[in-house]
């Protein structure tokens, strides 16, 4: 791991990749369809999703945010590339703002709010805690 930078990533509504904005200047710097985040904090804005749930529409209320991972050979590392050096344990995520407040554990619910590294693919989120 080479290099940082403070960002937000969000499922993109339009396209279905992730859009990374930069924490600094608020601007999207990326779209990509992986990446990896250190230290990241699973983030559900309430008034956001109260808007979901009266209007039925989505909008941008749920991120993750931390430190992406500049890794020199690729952008991010896979799940498989994290889990060869990883001691701890996994947890697969999921958001659903009308069942749930906060990012949740796909196996049980339990609320997930911070990790030490997660991967954001197009189909899946992992967290390592």
């Amino acid at each position: 791991m080479t290099g940082t930078m403070r960002v937000e990533v969000y499922r993109n509504l339009h396209n279905g990749v992730w859009s990374v904005r930069d924490c600094k200047t608020g601007l999207v710097v990326d779209h990509v369809n992986e990446i990896t985040i250190s230290n990241p904090t699973f983030v559900v804005q309430p008034a956001g999703r109260r808007k979901v749930i009266e209007q039925k529409r989505k909008n941008v209320h749920a991120f993750v945010r931390g430190e992406r991972v500049i890794n020199s050979a690729a952008d991010s590392f896979t799940p498989a590339e994290l889990a060869r050096f990883w001691n701890g344990h996994t947890v697969e995520v999921t958001y659903n703002p009308y069942k749930y407040d906060s990012f949740v554990s796909k196996q049980d619910e339990t609320p997930i709010r911070r990790a030490s590294v997660a991967t954001l693919t197009t189909s899946t989120v992992t967290a390592y805690i």
